[in-house]
């Protein structure tokens, strides 16, 4: 087994915060369908993390699963037509640049639908900064089950006992320490205890936290 170290990031809510603007885009089409709206608790212990087509079952119940898939679609493109003012989180940067010039590799392993995650990297300018992208949706099991990131670590080649994921939810923590590696919880939608209750090992509130560095450079044998 390779003994190379590696990070691997989800997108929304922890390359960028973008759970706002998917909240509104949500109660937008239950609205517009006659149902009434999510308040922020169902959205953070239903929805966040979780895959369209288990959301929309749960959202309605009466409708096909081809209804189901063209309401995802909706909303989906209801959240690409706001989402144009992303910026990177805090510290981000700092920390790819830092991976770079260690020589780590790192990868997207998200839920996100392949058209929403390659416009977010876009509009974040990060397009060509991860070597792979591992959409959930087209894994026969995505999150939280551990396969995304099980094949995030074989697209870069990486140990798990020497790989960092980041993740803000909680299908996503169980998913990352299913595979094995480090879970750093990123509190911009869950309270920390919430993170550490489904694995994670650290819980940080943006990339410029001096323990979350900490804990990279220790499990990756970086400086």
């Amino acid at each position: 087994m390779t003994s190379r170290p590696g990070l691997l990031f989800d997108l929304d809510g922890t390359l960028v915060e973008t759970d706002p603007v998917h909240f509104a885009a949500f109660n937008d089409i239950l609205s517009r369908n006659g149902r009434p709206t999510i308040d922020q608790h169902v959205y953070d212990s239903q929805i966040i993390g979780f895959q369209n087509a288990d959301i929309f079952a749960r959202l309605f119940p009466d409708r096909t699963i081809d209804e189901h898939v063209r309401l995802a679609d909706e909303k989906e493109a209801l959240f690409r037509s706001r989402a144009g003012e992303l910026r990177p989180a805090e510290g981000l940067l700092d920390l790819l640049d830092w991976a770079d010039g260690s020589g780590v590799p790192i990868a997207v392993v998200t839920n996100a639908p392949r058209a929403n995650a390659t416009m977010m990297l876009k509009s974040l300018g990060l397009a060509g900064r991860f070597s792979h992208v591992v959409i959930g949706d087209e894994m026969t099991h995505p999150k939280p089950h551990p396969m995304p990131y099980l094949v995030g670590l074989e697209r870069i080649g990486a140990h798990p006992g020497r790989t960092v994921a980041f993740e803000d939810s909680r299908s996503g923590v169980r998913s990352a320490a299913g595979a094995g590696v480090a879970v750093v919880g990123m509190s911009t939608s869950l309270e920390p205890e919430a993170l550490k209750q489904v694995g994670a090992h650290y819980v940080a509130r943006d990339f410029t936290d001096a323990g979350l560095r900490a804990l990279v450079v220790a499990r990756t044998g970086g400086d």
